[in-house]
């Protein structure tokens, strides 16, 4: 019952580089159908994560132009993160503590997966804990600027 982050992640992860613009991030976003891709500098380390959330807040409802470049919308200043030897419920504490609904998996600096709260709903064992982990993440916090 003690599954590592590992078997449970996607690895096929797509990221975004820092001097890409948000538009591209949203193209990724829109493409994969997903909400968030890792931010990674020239080589290849995670610096930061953008989600649809960033976009639409940060930059959209500011008035941003669309080429703006990812590193001024991204979450960088507490990048949370787990590793592919974390196991399950380790990974969904830390998710509701810091209230997110995706953790990137980094192993020596680069990004080798991401979890999602729907990774953990679809694991029959894990379900209990991710309802708790997402009545966790709703409860309202202080808007981020």
């Amino acid at each position: 019952m003690n599954q590592q982050l590992r078997n449970i992640m996607t690895s096929n992860v797509f990221t975004v580089k820092e001097t890409q613009s948000i538009q591209e991030a949203a193209a990724i976003m829109s493409e994969n159908n997903i909400g968030a891709v890792p931010v990674v500098n020239q080589n290849g380390q995670m610096t930061g994560i953008i989600t649809d959330r960033d976009i639409t807040l940060r930059s959209t409802a500011q008035g941003e132009a669309s080429q703006t470049p990812v590193s001024e919308v991204m979450t960088a200043q507490k990048i949370v993160q787990g590793t592919p030897e974390m196991n399950v419920q380790q990974a969904a504490h830390m998710m509701a503590q810091q209230q997110i609904r995706r953790l990137p998996v980094v192993e020596n600096g680069e990004i080798v997966g991401m979890v999602s709260l729907g990774d953990l709903a679809v694991e029959d064992q894990y379900n209990q804990q991710a309802e708790q982990t997402l009545t966790d993440i709703s409860t309202p916090s202080s808007p981020q600027k």
